[in-house]
């Protein structure tokens, strides 16, 4: 594999060409990692608060303590990180992120309050909430506009096999010493290692917004989107299928009540969209770019609806298993194609901005589908919860696809080869 800032281009498609570039692979590297620690610490952090205080309360203002910095600060670090040094703001941000770690480790080892958890975490958020436009926008740099196909693919795939591995992990570490404690250190040292693999970023240096950060340049992001309405719409389609297709939040209730396959088949199920998003990640990879990239996100996001449905209705522990592995890799090719568009739809100068609405609207639809799951389940029950989230689903890609006339006509993604 060649180290080289500019490899030869290799004739037909090729599966690597990002991974051929140095400054990919050491970012691809180090996502990978960051992301690994920060999967150890979901289930770390969820473990030693249920030991300590027993409360179904204390798990839910988890999910709030990590996601509010975020929906709060996203904008305003997205605007700083179009307008400072990236690099330096993603090893600040990491900074933080460690020291937020170690406190978690020491109050774990202590037996610290337990606002200071919370606290702790808000720290971490916040710097994830920084760190994540910044290390967004420094990802075209590490590849030619050629690549970034490609790029997308590698990164999503990194990101789905680190949420399958770091529960695993995380959980091992706490069975085998049986306490948390470990865990956050293991997770400090994700923090410092991606630290120094960002250090030894080179890069193609990427333009910088000339404006000051401000409310106007701030909100030139949302003005953006808004105006590209190929990203709009992939952004609008996303959303409402993480909205409207929880089944992952309900797999509790159905590992135990409608599959009765317990606590071991409950893990399996949780693992099995992250399993089947790697091995759409490989297969696309291997694949040459789309043809009619709009046609195939829209079946891919009407499959996704679809196999929530037979999900919801399914009492079959395997074909369950299946439905779960296609959602994850149906999802994938939707994640990929919209990365892709905004990677090459996106002025170097606006991506950090970009980037932090786009976080800011998934984000937010991860937290409030799973809010919207549990009300309807509690109102309808578990399986009309997931088999209406389909439907919905289903019913917003017709919708997106008349509204949106140009998804329809997409073929290849922009600067990608013909």
């Amino acid at each position: 594999m060649s180290t080289d800032s500019n490899p030869p281009a290799t004739p037909g498609h090729d599966p690597y060409a990002a991974l051929r570039y140095r400054d990919f692979r050491l970012l691809w590297l180090g996502s990978f990692i960051a992301t690994l620690g920060e999967q150890m610490v979901s289930v770390a952090i969820g473990w030693e608060l249920y030991e300590r205080t027993g409360s179904d309360l204390a798990l839910g203002l988890v999910g709030l303590a990590q996601v509010l910095p975020v929906l709060i600060l996203s904008l305003p670090a997205g605007n700083i990180s179009d307008v400072y040094n990236r690099k330096a703001i993603v090893l600040i941000s990491e900074t933080a992120a460690g020291v937020g770690a170690l406190g978690l480790a020491l109050v774990s080892y202590r037996q610290g309050p337990v606002a200071l958890v919370y606290g702790l975490l808000c720290l971490i958020g916040a710097a994830r909430a920084f760190s994540s436009p910044a290390s967004s926008a420094l990802l075209p740099s590490s590849v030619p506009p050629a690549a970034f196909g490609s790029a997308a693919t590698w990164s999503s795939s990194a990101w789905q096999f680190a949420s399958v591995l770091g529960p695993a992990l995380g959980g091992l570490i706490i069975a085998v010493f049986h306490t948390a404690t470990p865990v956050f250190l293991v997770s400090a040292g994700t923090c410092l290692i991606y630290w120094v693999l960002v250090v030894l970023l080179k890069g193609r240096p990427l333009a910088l917004s000339k404006q000051r950060a401000s409310l106007k340049s701030l909100l030139e992001g949302v003005a953006f989107i808004r105006r590209t309405q190929i990203i709009l719409a992939t952004i609008t389609l996303d959303l409402f299928a993480v909205l409207l297709g929880g089944a992952v939040t309900l797999l509790p209730v159905y590992a135990k009540d409608i599959l009765a396959v317990g606590p071991a088949g409950l893990g399996v199920l949780q693992a099995a969209p992250s399993i089947g998003a790697v091995l759409m990640g490989v297969v696309l990879a291997h694949l040459p770019p789309f043809r009619r990239a709009g046609l195939v996100l829209l079946a891919a996001v009407a499959g996704f609806g679809v196999a929530t449905i037979v999900f919801g209705l399914s009492t079959s522990f395997w074909l369950s298993l299946l439905m779960l592995a296609a959602l994850g890799a149906l999802d994938n090719i939707s994640v990929v194609i919209r990365n892709s568009l905004v990677l090459f739809l996106t002025p170097d100068d606006m991506r950090g901005r970009i980037s932090a609405v786009n976080n800011i609207f998934i984000g937010a639809s991860n937290q409030l589908g799973g809010f919207e799951s549990g009300l309807t389940a509690q109102l309808f029950g578990p399986v009309w919860s997931v088999v209406g989230g389909g439907i919905g689903t289903v019913v917003v890609v017709l919708l997106v696809a008349l509204a949106w006339p140009e998804i329809r006509r997409l073929r290849r993604l922009s600067g990608e080869p013909t």
